[in-house]
């Protein structure tokens, strides 16, 4: 059976020798840049273990572990990281992660420690008796709900409470990211590389303007506000 590998790191030379490595070992392999899109790909797609890069920009690897644990996702988690110090990979245990490789890494290493964890999910068999069954992959939820907001991302509908709102492609995407990311500040150029595949600099108006829209068609007399500006950073979705 292969096993699907969620990977997660920004530096591109890095994520595709790995990905071209994983592939040839026999994985199925997602491969993505960033902690915003690991956490998008682990809730569309759940994966059977992760591998993720600690520095990455915007939402960095351990955010995604903190993210991931909180929503009682279990996935097996095993971190790339530069960072040497026990302290660092104290940190990171306490987020989640269940194992780590230090940069510069052997890739067998990885493969070692990739089985490893799978066994470690893997249903065990006792002999003389039948092998125990697998319990079933979840089925991913239809709708994602946040601070009071439910979508419907392959219906591209979305309701604040019982109000259904009319949104434009754009104003629904930002709306997705901000949703699935509640309680996280993403930053400037983390929602324009995500929405618009560009970071058009700190001048551009162009978010601001989106973020506007957003908030008007949101907002409701005697409602808390939803999105947030973080002066200097970026936004983030919660309910105060």
């Amino acid at each position: 059976m292969s096993h699907t590998v969620l990977l997660a790191e920004d530096d591109r030379a890095i994520r595709n020798a790995l990905e071209r490595a994983l592939t040839l070992e026999g994985y199925q392999v997602m491969a993505v840049a960033d902690g915003v899109e690991a956490l998008a790909q682990a809730h569309r797609n759940r994966p059977d273990v992760l591998v993720l890069d600690v520095m990455m920009p915007g939402i960095d690897g351990l955010q995604v572990c903190r993210v991931l644990r909180a929503e009682g996702d279990r996935t097996p988690i095993l971190m790339l990281t530069a960072l040497v110090e026990t302290a660092d990979r104290i940190a990171g245990l306490d987020a989640g992660a269940d194992d780590y490789v230090v940069k510069p890494f052997d890739v067998e290493e990885v493969f070692a420690r990739l089985r490893a964890l799978l066994r470690r999910t893997s249903p065990v068999s006792v002999v003389g008796a039948p092998a125990a069954e697998a319990p079933p992959r979840p089925v991913p939820e239809r709708f994602i709900e946040a601070a009071g907001i439910r979508m419907d991302p392959q219906a591209r509908r979305v309701w604040r409470g019982e109000r259904e709102l009319e949104l434009t492609r754009t104003e629904f995407e930002l709306l997705e990211l901000l949703v699935r990311n509640a309680g996280i500040v993403l930053d400037h150029s983390t929602i324009y590389d995500r929405i618009w595949g560009y970071d058009f600099g700190p001048g551009s108006k162009n978010l601001a303007v989106y973020v506007g829209y957003l908030r008007r068609k949101l907002d409701e007399p005697d409602a808390p506000q939803l999105i947030h500006t973080v002066r200097g950073v970026g936004y983030v979705l919660r309910e105060d």
